[in-house]
């Protein structure tokens, strides 16, 4: 077979084993996903397509709950239903021991349905409406008060339900990240968070069961965790000496890093990323070194979403068109657009062609199919040429993409789990125009549109 024709260039030789095109970068390319060829992916469930690798799942939650669970004797993951809603994967979170960690009533029902007990949701958030806090009332789930209007709200529930809730304060507080997050919850250092405990305590009409933080969102340092850890184990304390009132578990919430690659960054997410022995080391020092007796330590509770699921997110695409700019630049259009992938604003996503190329690499933007300027994917990526109807993979989709996807000009798309058996499952099918105008209502005066052929009005 000829070998297809790629352009002379010329460019700066730097150290390494040049070839013709001086040194080599290499895109590798990713032709399958657990055994299974992504021709064959988009063959049968088309492009674009998400794919999510179960085995993956399963092996970085163990590897977290390893990390965590080795430096501290107590500890429990919640998985962060915002993150990553689909059932299926949220049911491998909780076949793993996780339980359910949600920001809403509809997060919260949806807990429910995958089978989640009620005792073993925390319900997060700064919207909860009265009926979704009678529900977690009356089904023992841990209620994380975000405001004092919250708190006055459960309290007067109390006088119309039999049981008596079961609630942490979320406190915000000062890390050293910049900037601060005290949007959420209580802060520690004005005193806010002392007063919410002691109205809570004083009023003896539900359990203070726990404290929980949210410091913010991939943090690339453990060391602002070993701070929050220290701030509510000495509230914890001093819940202890005031009132004689030891707490169940302390919350750490989320916000660990995953591998991707933040915009603007100068080094790869891959290199500069704490493991999650860099943050159990952090967390679990602070918490042993705070005075707890080792007989009574509180359960360590974690909402990790992002770090556990990016990794184990596809999404499959096709090159519409390849085409030069203005400035002579080459782009690249596939059809995938920030409608699907939302995280795109935030990374530089890891993007491969499905099969072997040559080692030219040129500057390229790549573009999705949308009709708007910022339908962006790689502002600039050095990647190789791909015709018309090659395929390309983009990697660490995970978190968010499949909670913050817009139907949006294009529809929505399928989404495959593929097994550990190498199994592929539809677990999610691709919108239809059907799926679209299924809730659309048209009034009566609108159903006849009348248009006349423009022909004979000429």
């Amino acid at each position: 077979m000829k070998k297809p024709y790629v352009k002379p260039s010329i460019s700066k030789i730097v150290e390494g084993m040049p070839s013709k095109f001086g040194f080599r970068e290499v895109v590798d390319p990713i032709t399958e996903i657990d055994g299974i060829p992504v021709e064959k992916l988009i063959k049968e469930y088309g492009s674009p397509l998400f794919v999510f690798s179960e085995r993956t799942i399963r092996v970085v939650y163990r590897q977290a709950y390893m990390a965590f669970s080795t430096r501290y004797p107590k500890v429990q993951f919640a998985w962060s239903y915002k993150t990553n809603y689909l059932d299926a994967v949220c049911r491998v979170y909780h076949q793993e021991g996780a339980w359910a960690e949600v920001v809403s009533g509809f997060e919260y029902d949806k807990a429910l349905r995958n089978g989640v007990p009620g005792d073993k949701i925390i319900f997060n958030g700064p919207d909860k409406t009265r009926e979704d806090l009678a529900k977690a009332i009356k089904n023992r789930s841990l209620i994380h008060i975000d405001h004092f209007d919250e708190l006055y709200t459960i309290l007067s529930l109390t006088s119309e339900l039999e049981e008596r809730p079961q609630v942490a304060i979320r406190v915000n507080m000062d890390t050293g990240i910049y900037p601060q997050w005290d949007r959420f919850g209580f802060n520690y250092e004005n005193g806010e968070a002392w007063t919410a405990i002691t109205r809570i305590m004083m009023s003896d009409k539900m359990d203070l069961v726990g404290l929980h933080t949210h410091i913010g969102t991939y943090i690339m340092s453990p060391k602002p965790y070993g701070v929050a850890a220290h701030k509510l184990a000495q509230l914890a304390k001093q819940i202890e000496e005031k009132w004689g009132h030891r707490i169940s578990y302390i919350d750490l919430g989320g916000g660990f890093a995953s591998k991707n690659t933040l915009r603007g960054a100068y080094l790869s997410g891959k290199d500069t990323t704490p493991s999650f022995e860099q943050y159990a080391d952090a967390i679990s020092q602070a918490l042993i070194e705070s005075g707890f007796d080792s007989y009574n330590l509180p359960v360590l509770f974690l909402e990790t979403g992002r770090a556990l699921i990016d990794d184990a997110g596809y999404l499959l695409g096709t090159v519409i068109a390849n085409k030069r700019l203005a400035d002579g630049k080459r782009a690249m259009i596939i059809d995938i657009g920030v409608n699907l992938l939302f995280t795109a604003f935030w990374y530089e996503h890891e993007i491969h062609p499905a099969k072997d190329v040559p080692p030219y690499l040129e500057d390229t933007t790549v573009y999705g199919p949308l009709c708007m300027n910022i339908d962006v994917i790689r502002t600039n990526v050095k990647f190789p040429m791909l015709e018309p109807g090659d395929h390309v993979v983009i990697k660490r989709v995970g978190a968010y993409n499949t909670t913050q996807w817009l139907q949006f000009i294009n529809m929505r798309p399928n989404v495959v789990l593929i097994d550990m058996e190498g199994k592929v499952h539809v677990i999610r099918e691709r919108e239809t125009l059907e799926t679209i105008t299924s809730l659309e209502k048209v009034p009566d005066h609108l159903k006849e549109i009348g248009l006349s052929d423009t022909t004979e009005n000429n």
